[in-house]
């Protein structure tokens, strides 16, 4: 009895001194630890990593940048079985616990002992929220125990639903995916209250191990998870049997799922990410920033319909260049062989798919694109592919479908609007469209090219082509404010001029290769007329129309100081001329592009806000500057308004509209398309070339390559959009006038026209015998 008092009293007395040794060794540890632990109250300010979004102007996703996938969720938008399966699998007395579970810490330190291995960790929620905010995950127990120290610390300063709403929100779960919100969006495509219960246990059981237990890397081993998530749930009583069972029997569903654009306008995202880049340095990735744009979703679908539409026309009209690959059948016997097969070639622009030919005979062709996916072309469906010989040269037109297609071949299908298959092919001709607001610049649509992410060159911005005879406007506005007007008479004749830089003679000549002799400018413009341009810019000078391309924006070093650049022979961007073209839309102000609206930040706040110049009759303090009279404006959107009704844009006419100006450009070698034009408030440009500086082919003009694109735009943008009035501005006097002269009507004259001009502009009586001005020589300093 005595052995065992003494032995009783010898463990109490071990047990109080291990007690009191591990009381010491914590104090000791803690005051060796608290003066190297974080303050908790940070947590309160704490500043997740949320990606920069960048948006249409109603609020629309465009793009999404940034390593980490989140969307910061509060407790109150959490669901309530959301909350329990997080709780019954990760720590379910969470409730209860002061940060630090003992229950779990003994069981962890029984593993230890027992195996030497440290396979329990005991961690809490809370724990979990200090590591991940504090701490790093090595396995030591230094950082365990600041851990501990730290999670305790954390209950005292927050209550349970601060911290749990922290942990759901910073969790990471795998495929970029951090916190709950990410999660569900990342794997089912849906919002956080939008999810089942099996998604639900599914997405609660990734935090252990968000890479091994994945349900798109490894359904398996995500299933058993879950379903031992929904077995803890069950046990807690956060659910009923019958639930449990039809949870447990659900087929996994998820699957990896990109940020829903919304609207498709990678080009300008794009222009939105180098900017924030350059204001905010890296931060712009993390911050949760949110870029609110001018672009008008509406507007840019169409724009980029129109664009491929165009593109793929254009390509259709030069032949088929054949398949993009060929695959041995034999030795791709499976579909599952074919799919490693077309993972080479990616679906471009969201439209024209991949496909392997599998049969074909004269009918019809089996085409096979992938995932157990087979389509049937029949001889309609290739009937367009008459083979490409050359630029401008193309084979017969296919009788039977073997004459296009053979078992084996890498192909393009397209779906038509009919849901009908056919044979397509990835164009190889590129474009760019910019339409801006005319009245302050803000641009509403902008397309670079046919598909972003197989070239991410921003033709719109950053290709500076030879604008053509797109370029005359500003040649003829300059000649309005000196000496001319639209009735002024130019001789259409040939010129030759000596060119220095070829050491011979540049011979220019008209695209139909004819002569008109004495033409109004109006009708010059409308018909754009080459010869008349390179008379007109020698009358009034090269080098004071050099100096007045400000006035439209226009870089003078872009453009060469000699008769050539009344031909376009300098460079602009789509962009910038479109801007140019803004200043006759709006009655003569340059206005300033703009994409950026405001920007705000995680909380909402607005941290920049874009005050654009606009167009004022009145002063304003943001008015943008008026660069030409409004007698100008007025008389130039006249006469580009006759090349919409009888010159070489007359395929505009089709808008049905009274109110629509612009003018084609075609540059030598037929190597650029262009027309830049407006209606309404709406000013835009379509361009239409080769990366490779290459000729389009005959007859490939801008009236044929970019002015279908313009007009099929402006068919969606000039919707709901009243017809502007253009009343002459005050001052200006409507004259009658000698069609034929150009003068003021007399006894002989036979055809008159109306023409609005300004006092210094009404030609005087009697016409005089000569012609006027822009019929004399070149003048020397004028020369090559």
């Amino acid at each position: 009895m005595r052995f065992l008092i003494k032995s009783l009293v010898f463990g109490l007395m071990a047990v109080f001194g291990v007690f009191t040794l591990g009381v010491l060794f914590t104090a000791a540890a803690y005051v060796y630890l608290a003066p190297q632990m974080p303050d908790v109250e940070q947590l309160r300010e704490v500043q997740l990593q949320v990606p920069l979004r960048v948006l249409s102007r109603d609020g629309q996703l465009m793009a999404e940048y940034g390593e980490q996938r989140r969307e910061p969720v509060t407790m109150e938008e959490v669901p309530e079985l959301v909350r329990l399966a997080f709780l019954a699998a990760e720590d379910d007395r969470f409730e209860t616990h002061p940060g630090v579970d003992y229950v779990g810490l003994i069981r962890a330190a029984m593993n230890l002992l027992a195996t030497g291995e440290k396979t329990q960790g005991g961690s809490t929620i809370t724990m979990q929220v200090a590591r991940n905010f504090f701490l790093n995950r090595e396995k030591t127990y230094t950082r365990k125990l600041t851990e501990i120290f730290l999670a305790i610390r954390i209950e005292r300063e927050l209550t349970k639903d601060e911290i749990l709403e922290l942990y759901l929100n910073k969790i990471f779960l795998g495929h970029r995916a951090y916190g709950v919100r990410a999660a569900a969006q990342v794997y089912y495509g849906v919002d956080l209250h939008e999810l089942t219960l099996p998604q639900i246990a599914t997405i609660a059981g990734l935090p252990q191990a968000p890479s091994r237990a994945n349900p798109v890397t490894n359904p398996a081993r995500a299933v058993a998870r879950r379903n031992y998530v929904l077995g803890r749930m069950y046990e807690l009583g956060h659910i009923d049997r019958a639930t449990f069972e039809a949870a447990r029997e659900a087929p996994e569903t998820a699957r990896l799922r990109r940020p829903v654009i919304q609207v498709d306008a990678a080009h300008v995202a794009e222009l939105v990410r180098l900017e924030m880049l350059d204001r905010f340095g890296e931060a712009a990735y993390t911050e949760g920033y949110r870029v609110y744009t001018s672009v008008d979703p509406t507007l840019q679908g169409a724009a980029i319909d129109a664009l491929r539409s165009g593109l793929m026309a254009y390509d259709r009209r030069h032949g088929y260049r054949g398949p993009e690959g060929e695959v041995d059948l034999d030795r791709h016997p499976t579909d599952e062989a074919l799919d490693r097969v077309l993972a080479q070639y990616p679906r471009v622009a969201g439209m024209l798919w991949s496909g392997v030919v599998t049969a074909a005979d004269p009918e019809q062709a089996t085409v096979y694109l992938g995932r157990g996916e087979r389509k049937v072309l029949d001889r309609e469906a290739v009937a367009w592919a008459r083979p490409y010989l050359a630029l401008s040269r193309r084979g017969p037109a296919p009788r039977t479908v073997t004459d296009v297609l053979a078992p084996g071949q890498v192909v393009r299908l397209l779906q038509t609007a009919d849901d009908r298959w056919v044979l397509s092919q990835v164009p190889a001709v590129e474009g760019a469209i910019v339409a801006l607001d005319a009245q302050d610049g803000a641009v509403l649509a902008l397309v670079g090219g046919f598909d972003f992410f197989r070239s991410n060159f921003n033709r719109a911005t950053q290709a500076q082509r030879q604008p053509g005879s797109a370029f005359k406007s500003f040649i003829y506005s300059v000649a309005l404010e000196h000496g001319h007007s639209p009735a002024t008479m130019i001789n259409d004749a040939p010129i030759v001029i000596e060119d220095i830089s070829l050491q011979g003679e540049w011979r220019p000549r008209n695209y139909s290769g004819r002569f008109y002799g004495p033409t109004r400018l109006r009708e010059a413009l409308a018909h754009s007329r080459n010869l008349v341009s390179i008379r007109l810019l020698d009358d009034v000078g090269v080098s004071r129309v050099h100096g007045e391309l400000t006035r439209f924006g226009l870089d003078p070093a872009r453009h060469p100081r000699s008769l050539s650049m009344a031909l376009g022979s300098g460079s602009v961007t789509p962009l910038e001329l479109t801007r140019a073209y803004g200043v006759f839309a709006n009655g003569g102000y340059l206005i300033d592009p703009w994409i950026i609206e405001r920007v705000e930040n995680a909380a909402g706040e607005v941290v920049f806000l874009n005050v654009p110049q606009q167009v004022c009759q009145a002063p304003c303090e943001t008015s943008a500057p008026r660069t030409i009279p409004a007698s100008n404006a007025h008389q130039m959107y006249s006469m580009l308004r006759e090349v919409v009704q009888t010159g070489t844009g007359r395929r505009a006419r089709a808008l049905g509209r009274e109110d629509v100006a612009g003018k084609t450009g075609t540059t030598n070698d037929l190597r650029d398309g262009w027309f830049a034009g407006f209606a309404g408030d709406v000013v835009a440009s379509a361009w239409v070339g080769f990366d490779q500086y290459t000729s389009l082919g005959q007859r490939e003009t801008g009236g044929s390559t970019a002015l279908p694109i313009w007009v099929d735009f402006m068919a969606e943008a000039l919707k709901g959009q009243p017809q502007r009035p253009w009343a002459p501005p005050a001052g200006m006097i409507t004259v009658r006038i000698d069609a034929d002269t150009g003068g003021r009507v007399t006894s002989r004259t036979q055809r008159t026209l109306f023409e609005v001009l300004t006092p210094a502009q009404v030609p005087p009586e009697p016409l005089p015998d000569a012609w006027g001005p822009g019929s004399g020589e070149l003048a020397p300093e004028n020369i090559f």
